[in-house]
């Protein structure tokens, strides 16, 4: 922070000297061009370029001590204008204290003319200046403004993320417990290996907490454990396939987020059914996003699918909208038995490694 505003007060400095010098050289150009060599001239230019810069480095401090820069245009304008004028008044008023009462130009080159056109020309150097130096200050707080914002932003979408997430882990959990608390007596074995896929998804839940998103074969990975723990449940009433295109395995997606749609295919839809049903899980890439498709045995109502509330649907719309805005899409439709949750996601996620390696 030290070194921010050294540096900041060194370029302050920097650009002063720089204008004010200008302001001289030019006016010293002039005077060779228009009068020819006068030695006495450019002491006088150089001279109020040097009360230039301190006539405005005080305007500076005023404006800070005054607080001018959170003044609204209607106030600030006149006293600006007022101060362009009172210190341009200033350094003419010692300009010809020095020239003249050392002798350097004598009175009878003095004249009113004169003196207004420099006090014009002072005038609205100053004023220019003052242009200067609240427009830097107002593009500086636009930018911090902005910052300010999209680290409020971001700030509130971490929270908004890990809330959902939160709301995710526990049901499925709860669900996924109850498919092998039969088999604990009646197959061993098969607890064992139902136990060993209870624990890749306790270990890819628990990773997910540091990330917004994750590759989508580990998702499927999970989402395969977890209908392998579901068949256990609903055995012959439940039949399912998953068909991933090799070519968007790494994209990335919101974690839990197909495991949700899947689990919600089987609670409202294929549960409702004595014969079962059946479950679909395909990705596939077309054009430039990554379509995914969730299909489950059932139909929803017109209503069902335009409120979208009761099914997981809300939570999973939210969180791509967060992390991916207007360039993903959520649809559901009915088609010939079947509900359908088709997803569409821009590629281009971080290649992460995977959580099962």
């Amino acid at each position: 922070m030290l070194n921010y505003l050294h540096n900041r007060e060194k370029l302050y400095w920097m650009c002063q000297t720089s204008g004010w010098a200008f302001y001289a050289l030019i006016n010293n150009i002039l005077e060779l061009t228009y009068k020819g060599f006068d030695a006495r001239y450019i002491f006088v230019y150089t001279y109020l370029g040097i009360l230039g810069i301190s006539a405005t480095h005080i305007l500076r401090l005023r404006i800070k001590n005054k607080k001018w820069l959170t003044l609204s245009l209607t106030k600030l304008i006149p006293k600006i204008v007022l101060a362009s004028i009172l210190s341009a008044a200033f350094i003419l008023s010692v300009t010809s204290l020095v020239v003249f009462g050392t002798g350097l130009l004598e009175l009878k080159d003095f004249n009113t003319g004169m003196v207004m056109a420099n006090l014009v020309n002072l005038s609205s150097v100053v004023l220019l200046w003052s242009a200067i130096y609240f427009f830097i200050h107002y593009f500086e707080n636009l930018k911090r403004s902005e910052i300010e914002r999209l680290v409020w932003e971001a700030a509130v979408k971490d929270f908004e993320l890990k809330t959902l997430k939160s709301q995710l882990n526990p049901h499925f959990m709860f669900n996924a417990m109850n498919s092998i608390r039969a088999l604990i007596e009646e197959n061993p074995e098969r607890a064992k290996t139902s136990l060993t896929q209870l624990s890749n998804i306790f270990r890819y839940s628990l990773r997910i907490e540091r990330t917004e998103t994750v590759p989508l074969e580990d998702e499927i990975k999970t989402v395969e454990d977890y209908l392998a723990l579901e068949k256990i449940r609903y055995e012959e009433r439940l039949t399912y396939s998953i068909n991933i295109d090799p070519a968007i395995k790494s994209i990335e997606i919101p974690p839990m987020m197909i495991q949700t749609l899947v689990e919600n295919g089987i609670k409202h839809g294929i549960s409702k059914f004595p014969k079962g049903g059946e479950i679909f899980v395909k990705a596939n890439k077309k054009d430039d996003y990554a379509e995914i498709i969730i299909s489950n045995t059932g139909s929803l109502s017109d209503e069902a699918i335009k409120n979208s509330k009761g099914f997981g649907v809300d939570n999973t719309k939210q969180r791509l909208n967060l992390l991916y805005g207007d360039k993903s899409s959520f649809d559901m439709v009915n088609e010939n038995g079947f509900v359908n949750v088709i997803l569409k996601i821009p590629p281009g996620g971080r290649q992460n490694e995977s959580y099962y390696s």
